[in-house]
């Protein structure tokens, strides 16, 4: 792994309204790295990655990506964003995976995973095509190109939407809670697909309930709780030995 961060998070400052919602968040992301965010609902998880995918904008603190600034905040409290070119470039480098899928309803499950590769990274309609086939096949879903998003189930839509995100070739995976809309049956469709992604050093973060992957897969835990990280470290020291109180109470009320 390299000494620089591939991602770069300093005291990262949200609000909404009067409703602070990051109060201060900073970690950094190795390459290679899975990194699994936990801690109760309304904690800030999923505002985090919405503000690092430049879906949110934030208030103060900076975000760098590869060494690349993103947004950063000078002395006078000053946000200054990169330039729109500069941000497109950044903006292919990251990869999202939503909670409700996000596939669009009209287009086939090819044409999900190729509109991007083709309109957006310029690719030639043959080989967006064939990379297509290969991440299909690659989460399990090789007969369903032709199929819409109707006519797939929970676990098939979210491991299309994951192979969607990989079509793009990001050098960061962000997951927000991947497999909260699904059943236990088809979360371990996903949480499979997710697990060989990690096996093969994908860099990954990922906002989950789902303890046992962030236990077992998980480079990482990052507890977070009212806006801020409670406590960071190794997966097996979080669910050994966590040091922080809250993140104590937290994990007792979830793991039997």
């Amino acid at each position: 792994m390299e000494n620089i961060p591939i991602l770069e998070v300093k005291n990262l400052h949200k609000k909404f309204g009067d409703n602070e919602v990051l109060s201060g968040v900073s970690f950094n992301v190795m390459k290679g790295e899975v990194v699994a965010i936990i801690g109760p609902s309304g904690s800030g998880k999923s505002t985090m990655l919405r503000c690092i995918n430049l879906l949110e904008r934030i208030e103060s603190g900076s975000i760098r990506v590869a060494g690349d600034v993103m947004v950063d905040t000078d002395e006078n409290g000053k946000v200054t964003y990169a330039p729109e070119s500069k941000l497109r470039q950044i903006r292919l480098r990251l990869g999202m995976v939503f909670q409700s899928f996000n596939l669009f309803p009209h287009f086939s499950v090819m044409r999900n995973i190729t509109e991007a590769p083709i309109h957006v990274a310029k690719k030639k309609p043959k080989e967006a095509q064939e990379i297509a086939r290969e991440l299909l096949r690659k989460v399990g879903l090789s007969d369903k190109a032709d199929a819409y998003p109707y006519q797939l189930s929970g676990g098939e839509s979210q491991r299309v939407a994951i192979a969607r995100a990989l079509a793009m070739n990001p050098e960061i995976l962000f997951f927000d809670e991947p497999t909260s809309a699904l059943d236990p049956e088809l979360t371990a469709e996903v949480l499979k697909v997710m697990q060989d992604l990690a096996a093969e050093h994908m860099t990954m973060v990922v906002v989950t309930h789902e303890m046992s992957f962030a236990r077992d897969v998980a480079d990482r835990v990052i507890f977070m709780n009212k806006g801020s990280i409670v406590e960071e470290g190794r997966s097996s020291d979080i669910f050994t030995n966590p040091k922080n109180e809250r993140t104590r109470a937290f994990l007792k009320g979830i793991i039997e």
